[in-house]
């Protein structure tokens, strides 16, 4: 996401770029194909509320910007209620003619083993969530830093035809959405109490995939727990976080309130494929059909990817990093995406966005300063790149605590909606004056 976001930024300004893409020369074990920006986890780009949210503001900078993944999420957009998501493989696909087809890029196909030489120049590290073991090593090796490391995990995907919709539905929460695609954008498989202690039963009592001795201290992120841990947490956990049954009425059972709720989102723009919305799992495969087949509606489901997890590495940014996101000991790098310490696709793409739009700047010898902190995008830079304590740097998605306070809000801190369209109204504003600057 990150270096595709980069690379198209820069060429846009005419300059030549050369991409390096490691795949399928070398292979990993989340990726399905050899495209760019290829989305190993979920399919949503999450909230596009540019008012109330600040995933959706950081959407609203990004095409401001001409982002080529928002452009591309917009082209290949599926149902999702106020939620972007995406049909995955025609998206990535997209992605990836842009790129290929812009007259100043360069896709060279092959693993680059460490850092770059200094007389590269300018370069940008945006190896993603599964940057390789002998770059990751040469990085730690140059930058003297014990790894820096968390668990991620990817939820299963379930084939629509095999899902029994006598006892599923059709509906977004809440029946959010303009449209009544939608509204109806998300299956939904209830559970009762009983049903839901049984499932909660089978699935802590589940074999799970051993770590390996050097991974058992590393760090959940807690925006992608494997419903696993979530469990561990409390019976009630679940019913309070991805199984949260409100906002939904069941038209086979109108008059029954269901205790829990499994939802699943469409995968693809056929409507052939259903990703579990918030199941990630490290259960192993047999495990997960037999537990997953517990689910109402899923008893006969057939997977088209069964979950799994896989380990991330990101760098101590706060210590690493200036706040023109480079490498402190070496300023012709610089280091964009997941591998920074922000969590999520867009974060990812929108720290490539800056990456790209600053090594711009020094290339043309102009003094660029990074957005303000009052942006979605100001607000992650400012946080990975010093907001942040390097003593206890975790992977931080964008949200309002990340933003300064707006003084003068009609209602005041309790009035949540006119706080978050402040806080919005002014972003918008002061992205608009940062982007007119250059």
């Amino acid at each position: 996401m990150a270096g595709s976001e980069a690379a198209w930024q820069i060429a846009n300004a005419g300059i030549p770029v050369i991409l390096h893409e490691m795949r399928p020369t070398v292979e990993t074990f989340a990726h399905q194909t050899h495209d760019l920006a290829e989305m190993v986890c979920s399919n949503s780009f999450r909230s596009d509320d540019d008012e109330g949210n600040a995933v959706g503001l950081l959407h609203w900078e990004m095409r401001a910007a001409n982002s080529v993944i928002m452009a591309m999420g917009d082209e290949h957009a599926l149902p999702a209620g106020s939620a972007l998501a995406v049909d995955r493989d025609a998206f990535s696909a997209a992605v990836t003619e842009k790129l290929v087809s812009h007259d100043l890029i360069t896709i060279e196909r092959g693993e680059i083993n460490g850092l770059p030489p200094a007389d590269w120049g300018q370069t940008i590290i945006a190896t993603g969530p599964l940057t390789s073991k002998s770059m990751a090593d040469d990085i730690l090796a140059n930058t003297d830093q014990a790894s820096l490391a968390f668990f991620d995990a990817i939820a299963p995907i379930v084939y629509a035809d095999s899902i029994d919709m006598s006892k599923a539905w059709m509906q977004s929460r809440y029946d959010k959405g303009e449209t009544e695609e939608e509204r109806t954008a998300y299956l939904n498989c209830p559970m009762d109490e009983e049903t839901y202690n049984a499932f909660i039963d089978a699935l802590l009592a589940a074999e799970k995939t051993e770590f390996k001795d050097w991974e058992k201290d590393t760090p959940y992120f807690d925006g992608c727990l494997p419903i696993e841990v979530m469990a561990e947490r409390g019976r009630e956990t679940l019913r309070w976080g991805p199984m949260k049954p409100v906002g939904l009425t069941n038209p086979h059972q109108p008059d029954v309130k269901a205790h829990a709720v499994v939802q699943l989102r469409r995968d693809n723009a056929l409507g052939t494929l259903f990703n579990i919305v918030g199941f990630q799992t490290k259960m192993k495969y047999g495990e997960q059909a037999r537990v997953l087949s517990m689910i109402p509606g899923l008893e006969n489901a057939n997977f088209a990817r069964l979950g799994g997890i896989h380990r991330n590495t990101f760098i101590n940014s706060p210590l690493l990093l200036d706040d023109q996101m480079r490498l402190k000991s070496r300023p012709e790098i610089r280091f964009a995406g997941q591998i920074t310490g922000v969590e999520g696709y867009v974060e990812s793409a929108a720290m490539g966005l800056l990456a790209g739009r600053l090594a711009i700047a020094q290339y043309n010898e102009q003094d660029r300063q990074s957005p303000p902190n009052t942006t979605a995008m100001g607000a992650l830079i400012s946080h990975i790149t010093g907001g942040a304590d390097a003593k206890t740097f975790q992977p931080m998605n964008v949200n309002f605590g990340l933003f300064p306070p707006v003084d003068n809000v009609k209602g005041g801190r309790r009035n949540r909606k006119d706080r978050y369209k402040a806080y919005t109204d002014r972003a918008k504003a002061d992205w608009t004056d940062w982007m007119a600057q250059g």
